[in-house]
């Protein structure tokens, strides 16, 4: 979750952040959901951690089903 996708997605791509991303060198952006406020972002983040890894490759492919890089989307904006 983040105010500042352009910085965060910066971060992760050049392994600044510790955790998944650069553990296991995963760079490109496949999802992301834009919410009205922080709180709303904070409880879809926590409730998406809890989820089985086969419903977060799901609610991925329905949306982007090539596994495009959506970073273009975040700087296009």
């Amino acid at each position: 979750m983040t105010s500042d996708p352009v910085k965060r997605i910066y971060e992760h791509r050049n392994d600044v952040v510790e955790g998944f991303t650069k553990k296991y060198r995963a760079h490109d952006l496949v999802w992301y959901e834009v919410h009205p406020t922080m709180y709303s972002a904070i409880d879809r983040e926590k409730a998406i951690k809890e989820w089985k890894r086969k419903w977060k490759l799901e609610l991925i492919e329905e949306t982007n089903p090539e596994w495009r890089d959506l970073y273009t989307n975040i700087i296009d904006h």
